[in-house]
């Protein structure tokens, strides 16, 4: 809820969403902080994986979070994607990008390794 970040379709090879930003999620300097890209970036991710394969009886945990920040906002709304680049039995690596809503311009892209694991009392 901090983050703004809230999901439309979400499935086990496509999660998008949308992220309101402001001052909320600010740095001292008056621009969004980078910590609230990644923590975009690894939910997308984490939801398509773990879709991917609860019907194995498992979710995906994030392992490795390698997140570019392109160009900083103020304010505004961003528009998010995530799809797999690679789904394996262990493990998962997904492709984040965030969008400025306003012009279609990338802010932030990321990609998220994940390891599959069981789910609690599987």
């Amino acid at each position: 809820a901090a983050m703004g970040f809230r999901t439309g379709e979400a499935s086990g090879t496509r999660v998008t969403g949308t992220a309101e930003l402001g001052p909320d999620q600010h740095t001292p300097w008056g621009v969004v902080h980078g910590g609230v890209y990644c923590a975009i970036v690894e939910t997308a991710a984490s939801i398509g994986a773990s879709r991917a394969v609860e019907e194995h009886g498992q979710f995906s945990v994030g392992v490795n979070n390698s997140t570019d920040f392109i160009r900083s906002m103020t304010a505004g709304r961003v528009d998010v994607v995530a799809e797999p680049v690679q789904q394996g039995r262990t493990q998962q690596l997904w492709q984040v990008t965030l969008t400025r809503a306003e012009d279609g311009k990338l802010v932030a892209q990321g990609r998220v390794r994940l390891q599959n694991v069981p789910l609690p009392g599987s």
